[in-house]
């Protein structure tokens, strides 16, 4: 069974630049694209970041400048440096691969990380 576990969350304070840490465990021959996604108190959830195997990134356009996600493929981990952090980053942050375990290929979840910003 995969298993997403993510870490760093916490209260920071706005202008804060904290280092989300996401480990997949489990009997994975593969992972394809790793990211982070975002979801604030009433709101869907959104996509933060995603990197591909190769190290192509992608952003939301409301962390660009300001957010960089990397991966380290031997340790099948996947980080999200956030920097100059605003009140309205607020939210719950969750991981997801798009990974091959087995004979089956899907997407996995992490259980979530609250990130508030707040003085």
């Amino acid at each position: 069974q995969v298993q997403l576990v993510e870490s760093g969350g916490g209260l920071v304070q706005p202008g804060g630049s904290p280092r989300l840490s996401c480990v997949a465990s489990g009997s994975i021959f593969s992972i394809n694209d790793m990211g982070w996604y975002r979801q604030a108190p009433g709101k869907e959830r959104e996509l933060v970041a995603v990197i591909g195997r190769l190290g192509i990134r992608q952003y939301a356009d409301s962390v660009k400048g300001r957010f960089t996600i990397s991966r380290d493929n031997a340790k099948n981990t996947v980080y999200l440096q956030m920097n100059s952090l605003k009140p309205e980053d607020t939210a719950v942050y969750y991981c997801n691969c798009r990974l091959t375990a087995g004979a089956t290929t899907g997407s996995v979840w992490g259980q979530g990380t609250q990130v508030t910003v707040s003085s």
